[in-house]
C-alpha cells in the first residue's frame, strides 16, 4: 500500500480511517490528504467530530472503512 502524508503538516503514514474520512468529506478523487488534526482544523471542527462520524460511517457500511 502506498504511504500517505499529511499534504499540511507533513505527519507520515496516514491509516485507513484518515484516508477513508478525507475522501468522504473532501472527494473521492483527491491527492491531498490531511491528518486528524489537520483536516479538523481545515474543516472548522475538533478531531471528535470527525471520529464520530468514522463510527457512523461504519455503522452505515461505507465501503471506505472496511
Amino acid at each position: 500500500m502506498k504511504i500517505i502524508n499529511c499534504c499540511a503538516c507533513g505527519k507520515e503514514h496516514l491509516n485507513k480511517d484518515t484516508i477513508g474520512i478525507n475522501k468522504k468529506l473532501i472527494g473521492k478523487n483527491i491527492n491531498n490528504y490531511y491528518c486528524m488534526d489537520c483536516l479538523a482544523e481545515y474543516l472548522n471542527c475538533e478531531v471528535q467530530d470527525i471520529l464520530d462520524k468514522i463510527e457512523q460511517f461504519k455503522e452505515e457500511g461505507c465501503e471506505l472503512f472496511k
